[in-house]
């Protein structure tokens, strides 16, 4: 989206991963997914953990660092275990990230191995040769790492979704090559899934609605309240609007009201819309030969990739 409003020099990312380090926003967004909205995971059962799953694999006499840093890891307890829970926070589509997660959640494993091992090592717990081997006790398990990746971008996720999808792999082959499948999550397309946190319903609804251009569902369930201005930040900072953004840092941890920056939006779609339809060479003087035809606006709007108010505006303005 354009914004012509001043830039700020808070970093996306870092809004981000500030709004899911809060526990019930994290236990929500899982559960959500996952659960179908059911309360398997708890917020007062997590716990931060390590993002950094960097490490060292020694083969033989060589030694690789391998470095992967997730946005948010918490732990969870699950009965009398615990699972492990990783976010990544994407924001344009990454044609590896399939390969992205199972390497994350491949060095979460790895990770566990090597202190496991070192600690049955300093406490001698081997009890043969086939222990001392793997550096593992018979009875041993690693904790399971669960990651799932949010992608906050406008149009559609076109990436991979799953190792194979990466694969060239002769169709012979299929059975015996392993999958290895990403939890992807599109702000754009997440009216399916039910959030009860009302942090984490109003992020992803009002994104949604801003990158459908429709603001008037947004103005129905907001037109008399406000909301607190992290939660404007946040959805300013996954629409990428400057004005958004900029009028939640002015309220300095107060409320605001999300109106008046919708108003700002519809001005920047048009002009968006517009500016687009040039650069694609999809002139005035084209919207305008299309409707002298006798073809719609809603027509016009479609072969074009425009909206609607966008077409209607351009024929406004040549009358």
């Amino acid at each position: 989206m354009i914004d012509t409003a001043e830039k700020n020099k808070v970093k996306p990312d870092t809004i981000l991963k500030n709004f899911w380090r809060d526990n019930a926003r994290f236990a929500d967004l899982f559960n959500a997914i996952l659960f179908d909205g059911e309360d398997v995971i708890k917020p007062g059962e997590l716990e931060e953990a390590d993002t950094d799953l960097s490490t060292v694999l020694k083969f033989n006499t060589h030694a690789d660092t391998l470095q992967k840093v997730l946005d948010v890891v918490k732990k969870s307890a699950y009965g009398v275990d615990f699972v492990i829970l990783g976010l990544e926070n994407q924001q344009k589509v990454h044609y590896g990230m399939p390969l992205r997660i199972m390497l994350g959640d491949t060095l979460g494993y790895v990770k566990e191995y090597q202190e496991i091992a070192k600690k049955n090592k300093t406490e001698g717990k081997w009890k043969d040769s086939e222990e001392f081997l793997s550096g593992l006790c018979k009875e041993d398990r690693l904790h399971p790492m669960i990651t799932i990746c949010v992608y906050y971008g406008e149009s559609a996720w076109d990436g991979p979704v799953s190792l194979t999808d990466m694969l060239n792999v002769p169709e012979k082959l299929h059975f015996v090559v392993n999958d290895y499948k990403m939890n992807l999550i599109q702000v754009r397309d997440s009216e399916k899934f039910h959030f009860k946190n009302p942090d984490v319903h109003a992020v992803f609804e009002v994104s949604r609605n801003i990158f459908k251009r429709e603001y008037g569902k947004i103005s129905d369930v907001y037109k008399n309240q406000e909301i607190d201005s992290e939660i404007g930040l946040v959805i300013g900072a996954i629409t990428e609007s400057q004005e958004i953004m900029n009028q939640a840092l002015k309220q300095k941890g107060g409320r605001m009201n999300m109106c008046k920056a919708l108003e700002e939006l519809k001005r920047e779609g048009i002009a968006e819309g517009i500016e687009k339809g040039i650069e694609k060479g999809l002139e005035k003087g084209k919207i305008l030969a299309r409707y002298e035809d006798g073809m719609p606006p809603e027509k016009i709007a479609q072969k074009m990739g425009l909206t609607v108010k966008q077409v209607e505006l351009v024929l406004k303005e040549c009358k």
